[in-house]
């Protein structure tokens, strides 16, 4: 993964970064049992993999609309990285869709 212009913060090797991508492009694709597949076996791989786990979030909270896994997945990283605000927005977006008793 040659040329990147920003810092690997997380210290993922070529693979994870390489799955990743291919995860989001289909994604972007709507091939999304495809990408939810290499997300779960990533996240087995390594279940506190932050940027994994924010995928996921994503995955089940814009395009799957399970809400309450999104939220899930952001309180996931949330224990990991308290200060994480891009989480703590998205959880705060899926939430208010999730209808308590």
């Amino acid at each position: 993964m040659g040329d990147r212009r920003w810092k690997n913060v997380y210290q993922l090797n070529d693979d994870q970064l390489s799955r990743l991508d291919e995860a989001e492009t289909l994604m972007e694709r709507h091939d999304l049992s495809a990408a939810e597949e290499i997300l779960k076996s990533m996240e087995e791989e390594d279940p506190l993999c932050i940027p994994v786990l924010s995928v996921l979030g994503h995955l089940y909270g814009k395009y799957l609309s399970e809400f309450e896994r999104a939220v899930e997945y952001y309180e996931k990283v949330l224990e990991r990285e308290p200060d994480n605000a891009w989480a703590r927005d998205e959880r705060r977006r899926y939430q208010r869709y999730l209808t308590y008793d």
